[in-house]
This record gives structure tokens, C-alpha cells and sequence, in this order.
């Protein structure tokens, strides 16, 4: 059996071919999965026993949830790759994650908002929860910022890799919020120590959703990194160019 050399997709170029025959893939993919989760949610599972209908906004907001904290560790996982290792594919990686990563932060705050109004009657309220997800998001866009601030590539990626790390710290919070500290938003419904506290339709919906996201992500992250590659060999080529150029 052949075995496969996977260090040789270290190489931007080697991953860019990868990459360009993977993103229609897991494109269509999570377009199936999103469908399919959202037919699962809104006509199969059944209404809430407390909650009603208003509940279904969940197979969105949910979700959302989980990816804008998974994300953020992954893309901090990236950065501590590229600091070790000195390497820009990592970086270009973690790049490309904190957009996708913003949206569904930011997509959580508002379904969550939506989702609060009939539940707690206010859109919004100063919960340990909602405010560290807040927190995230200002992260994720601190990221961006700080990358796009800073002259120099290799010395945006060092910056905002550190900042990553240190942002770190805020994903536990979110995820243990509600049991650290009295807060209005409700425990998990899916627990890995509790078993499953919704009937199984809800739960394969929230699964088909996530996966759907998940494929989203990866098809999204897989076309802006081939983007960012370009971008940094132009940008390369041209100071090249410049440097090289008779005064």
C-alpha cells in the first residue's frame, strides 16, 4: 500500500490544488445538509412543549453557536502552528477562518436576540453568556482589524496569532457560562453527561444543521485561502519588482 506523504500539503501550492478540487464539494454538500437540517427543524420536529414554535429559531441559532466557538479554537490552533513552526500556510489558514467565524458569531447574537424577545421579553439582556459571546465577536473583528493595520504579512500573522491565544481564554467562558454563574439563558439541551434532553427529530435537526455549517466553512475557508495566497504572491512579486528595479 502506498502511503501518502501528508507534509507535502504544508506547501501553499500543493494545498491550493487540493483545495480548488475540494471546495465545490463540500459547497454542494452543505447546501444538502442545511436544507435537509432546516426541513427537519421547521416541518418534522415537533413543537416545543413550553416554547411552542418559537423554539425552532434554535436549529439556527444554535448551531451558529457551536461553529463561532469551534472556529475560534481552530483558528488559535493555527496561529500556535504558525508561530512554532514559521509557517504561512497556517497562517493564511487562520485568515481565512476569522470572517466565517464573525458571521456566525454574529449570526448567534441575533438569532439569540430573536429567540429572547418572546422568551425573556427584552432583545437583549447583560447575561454572562450573551456578553462573552459579544466578546468573541469583537475578537474575531480585533483580528481582522489588527491584520489589516499592519504593514507586512509575516508581522500580522505574529501580531494577531498572539491576540488569538490570548482570546482563547473567553471559549470555556461562553461554554460554561450558565453553569458558573446565574444567568437567564437556559442550560444545554444536548449533553454529553445528561444524555439527549429533546426528542431525537430536534436533535438530528441541530446535527444535520451543524454539519451543514461545518461544510459550509470548510468550502468558504477553502476559496478565500486560494484568495489570500494570490493576494500575498502579487503582493510578493511586486516588492520583488520594486526591490529589483534600477534607481
Amino acid at each position: 500500500m502506498k502511503r501518502v506523504n501528508w507534509f507535502r500539503y504544508a506547501s501553499p501550492i500543493a494545498f491550493e490544488r487540493v483545495a480548488k478540487r475540494l471546495a465545490p464539494g463540500f459547497g454542494a454538500l452543505a447546501v444538502l445538509l442545511m436544507c435537509a437540517g432546516l426541513v427537519t427543524g421547521l416541518a418534522i420536529a415537533p413543537a416545543d412543549a413550553r416554547q411552542g414554535d418559537v423554539y425552532r429559531i434554535m436549529f439556527v441559532h444554535v448551531p451558529a453557536a457551536w461553529m463561532s466557538m469551534f472556529i475560534y479554537v481552530v483558528m488559535a490552533g493555527y496561529c500556535a502552528l504558525g508561530l512554532v513552526l514559521n509557517a504561512r500556510l497556517p497562517a493564511m489558514m487562520a485568515q481565512a477562518l476569522a470572517p466565517t467565524g464573525a458571521l456566525f458569531t454574529f449570526l448567534a447574537l441575533v438569532s439569540g436576540a430573536f429567540w429572547g424577545k418572546p422568551a425573556w421579553g427584552a432583545w437583549w439582556v447583560w447575561d454572562a453568556r450573551l456578553t462573552s459571546e459579544l466578546i468573541l465577536l469583537f475578537l474575531y473583528a480585533g483580528f481582522m482589524t489588527l491584520h489589516a493595520a499592519i504593514d507586512g504579512t509575516r508581522r500580522a500573522d505574529r501580531a494577531c496569532a498572539v491576540l488569538a491565544l490570548i482570546g482563547v481564554v473567553n471559549i470555556p467562558v461562553i461554554f460554561f457560562s450558565v453553569q458558573w454563574w446565574y444567568t437567564l439563558h437556559q442550560g444545554p439541551s444536548l449533553g454529553f453527561g445528561s444524555g439527549i434532553a429533546m426528542s431525537v427529530s430536534m436533535a438530528g435537526g441541530l446535527l444535520v444543521m451543524t454539519a451543514g455549517f461545518w461544510c459550509y466553512t470548510i468550502a468558504v475557508v477553502l476559496v478565500r485561502v486560494r484568495v489570500i495566497m494570490r493576494e500575498r504572491e502579487r503582493v510578493s512579486s511586486w516588492q520583488v519588482h520594486v526591490e529589483e528595479r534600477p534607481a
